[in-house]
């Protein structure tokens, strides 16, 4: 996992290193020492934070539970980045994931850098009470290193607005007449949350993708014509398309049925969602889906998509029942990837046939076939790029706690589609003037972005 950060942070600073239009100021022998500096210093965290946590359970045991927190670096601002509360989590992945974050607020110029948490326990396997004193016991032991100028977490795999809100007040009680508000986002509204940030991050990826293939395409047509990019020829191809896109998604929870009703709803670009897939099955009707319909469903069932005929009738949805895992190999323009990571690797890339590929979930493509696919001229948006709606509604929770004023769902909506707008602005040209995949390049930004401020800062000598 750290090999994976040093490896991308090495990339893009080896892309920059001759680019004598960056940090201008720095050459010869002087160049090379802070770009050695800067390597050491975004492939590595500030701090690394674990312990074990005691909790009494309600048998009358007494466990002792692996917690961590990582602040990987704060020079745009107090370190952001959710907790996770999953049987798996281990020190490598924490330092990662912390480390991608950083990346991924100074891509959107969201003024966070970047944090990661963990707690290694199946939720499913303890009480609501156990829980809540874990979460408890998370702050208690963690309490110095958190809080709204410090160390923001929020919500990741496993936890939710419930915890955050306990978590909340357990800062609140050991931080008495101290600002509390921003010390956690991801919260229950009433708590002090944001409303639309359940729905955020898959209206983010399916933006993403909207914007590329119809707003930035629809300004810069002629520019794309004249590009000898492959991945230029890609968009100029679906654009000259006379019949709707069509979309698969993989996942059907928070991001992936939220992505899937954009695409039904949207009026700007033609598409339709021909599959939907969760871990059960996959649906597919080559004339369209009933996005609407399925999601209603889904509310019905604890989440899962119908898996028989007569739960389709239930549903009112015409649908071929097919394998979880087709989704991914079915001949569609363009997939949704918003359940797992790791999802199209090394031994089935070839059999990908979407042309565009947008990551709601995190890494759901291995670094070998996203080469692999960007050599064929395939699309792929990142997660880095995609499913940033979260993190930005989470500041954008975070500044309403701090001036206690909310804004209405439009206006958050608005709010992150303007940020997201302004990223996709800087980063699509740069990714159709060159031959770099559409991850390099926003991983270049990033790194430029962070190289530039801790330079400023004094931060490499």
């Amino acid at each position: 996992m750290i090999s994976q950060t040093r490896m991308i942070v090495q990339d893009s600073l080896d892309a920059l290193l001759e680019d004598t239009a960056f940090l201008p100021g720095l050459e010869g022998e002087a160049r090379k020492q802070a770009f050695t500096s800067l390597g050491a210093i975004l492939s590595t965290p500030n701090h690394l934070h674990k312990s074990f946590l005691r909790v009494a359970l309600e048998n009358g045991s007494v466990v002792r539970i692996p917690a961590f927190r990582v602040q990987h670096n704060n020079a745009l601002g107090p370190y952001k980045g959710g907790i996770r509360f999953h049987e798996s989590v281990n020190e490598d992945e924490v330092i990662n994931l912390a480390s991608l974050m950083t990346l991924k607020n100074a891509l959107h110029d969201v003024p966070y850098g970047g944090g990661k948490g963990g707690i290694v326990l199946d939720p499913r396997a303890y009480s609501e009470k156990e829980l809540h004193l874990i979460c408890k016991k998370y702050v208690q032991y963690f309490s110095d290193i958190l809080g709204p100028d410090k160390d923001i977490p929020a919500p990741d795999m496993g936890s939710g607005e419930r915890e955050m809100d306990w978590m909340m007040a357990e800062y609140k009680s050991i931080r008495p007449g101290q600002a509390y508000k921003g010390s956690f986002t991801g919260k229950s509204v009433i708590n002090g949350g944001s409303l639309g940030r359940r729905e955020a991050t898959g209206k983010g990826v399916y933006f993403t993708f909207r914007y590329l293939l119809h707003d930035f395409l629809q300004k810069q047509r002629e520019f794309l014509s004249n590009s000898e990019s492959i991945f230029a020829k890609t968009a100029l191809d679906y654009d000259n398309s006379e019949s709707p896109l069509t979309i698969a998604v993989q996942g059907f929870g928070n991001v992936g049925s939220v992505a899937a009703l954009e695409a039904y709803q949207c009026q700007h670009l033609q598409n339709k969602v021909v599959a939907v897939s969760d871990r059960n099955v996959t649906l597919f009707n080559a004339d369209g889906l009933d996005i609407p319909s399925l999601i209603k469903f889904t509310s019905l069932h604890g989440g899962d998509l119908p898996t028989t005929e007569l739960e389709l009738a239930e549903a009112n949805v015409k649908a071929a029942i097919q394998n979880r895992s087709d989704v991914l190999y079915l001949d569609v323009d363009v997939l949704f990837l918003a359940a797992l990571e790791d999802q199209i690797h090394d031994t089935n890339k070839g059999k990908i046939k979407a042309r565009i590929i947008v990551e709601g979930a995190n890494a759901p493509v291995t670094s070998e076939a996203d080469e692999y696919l960007s050599n064929k001229g395939v699309i792929v948006i990142p997660d880095i790029l995609a499913n940033a709606g979260g993190v930005i509604v989470s500041y954008l929770e975070w500044m309403q706690g701090r001036e206690t004023q909310f804004y209405s769902e439009e206006e958050v909506y608005r709010l992150l589609l303007e940020k997201m707008k302004n990223t996709m602005d800087t980063i699509l040209p740069a990714f159709f003037g060159d031959p770099h995949p559409l991850r390099q390049n926003c991983y270049i930004h990033s790194v430029m972005k962070l190289s530039t401020v801790l330079y400023r800062q004094g931060k490499l000598y």
